[in-house]
């Protein structure tokens, strides 16, 4: 029986690609994306997608329910992939802003998850993927409130692996580092949007990050394209037993091993050189 995957977040970049690859190798996909105007993109594709604002309790529980109605009532694969970075220094973060990050970054992964678990439970069987970020292993100047809501994700995630552990269901976190995608664009927003950079003490160091962002060449090493997370969100879905975590880009490799072998004053040293 071909197994029905959900997908969050997929107007662009990662979501989108794996939605796109995992339709074409045969799987039951149900895409979702916060614009209706992607919606209908994707579906012009021929994929099913249905609309999904992760900020919104009504728009997730009715975006469930439309994909369910397209699956024929099951959710083998949840990959909660919906995410963005707001970036700014700590204190120039107005308390709405963090929060806005936390309501798309995790409140509305935890309220489509839990609505996912007792389908899961029913049916027998399940796979919960949450695609979090190498920061949320390790953190990065500026990155503070993307930084805090992958650290969450690690920590409910973890929880969550723990507390299904007799089930059923397993629990799989994909680490990605850099990967091509709308990220730094859609960053970029977020900062002009909600930070006043010329009253800021960090301007000059705003400067330099918008130039980054505003990029159209990656400008982190070790950076791959989305097809780097597809592989092991393949394993996962066709694996009995999938492992807890899966590690992507070197990246993510070389500050799993730092945090791991230095101390915190000697990994702050490393990690306070990146911008």
């Amino acid at each position: 029986m071909t197994q029905s995957i959900l997908i969050t977040g997929c107007s662009s970049g990662i979501g989108r690609f794996c939605a796109e690859q995992l339709h074409q190798a045969g799987f039951n996909v149900v895409a979702s994306c916060r614009k209706l105007d992607d919606v209908r993109t994707l579906q012009a594709q021929g994929l099913s997608c249905v609309q999904m604002d992760m900020t919104s309790t009504d728009s997730i529980r009715i975006g469930l329910a439309a994909a369910l109605a397209l699956t024929g009532g099951t959710i083998d694969v949840l990959f909660n992939n919906a995410a963005y970075g707001q970036g700014g220094a700590i204190e120039d973060l107005s308390t709405n802003t963090l929060r806005q990050q936390f309501e798309t970054n995790l409140f509305g992964l935890h309220e489509l998850t839990r609505a996912v678990i007792p389908l899961m439970l029913a049916q027998g069987s399940g796979k919960i993927v949450q695609n979090s970020s190498v920061l949320g292993l390790v953190a990065m100047k500026y990155r503070g409130a993307y930084n805090a809501s992958k650290f969450a994700l690690e920590g409910y995630t973890d929880t969550l692996r723990l507390e299904l552990m007799n089930t059923p269901i397993s629990v799989s976190l994909i680490e990605p580092g850099p990967i091509v995608s709308q990220f730094r664009a859609n960053a970029l927003r977020a900062i002009e949007h909600s930070i006043d950079i010329e009253t800021s003490r960090h301007k000059d160091n705003y400067q330099h990050t918008l130039s980054r962002l505003g990029s159209k060449e990656a400008t982190t090493p070790f950076t791959l394209g989305p097809e780097a997370v597809l592989k092991p969100l393949l394993k996962i879905i066709e694996h009995s037993n999938p492992k807890p975590r899966y590690y992507v880009t070197k990246a993510t490799y070389i500050f799993g091993y730092l945090r791991r072998f230095l101390s915190s004053s000697m990994l702050d040293r490393v990690l306070s050189r990146g911008d």
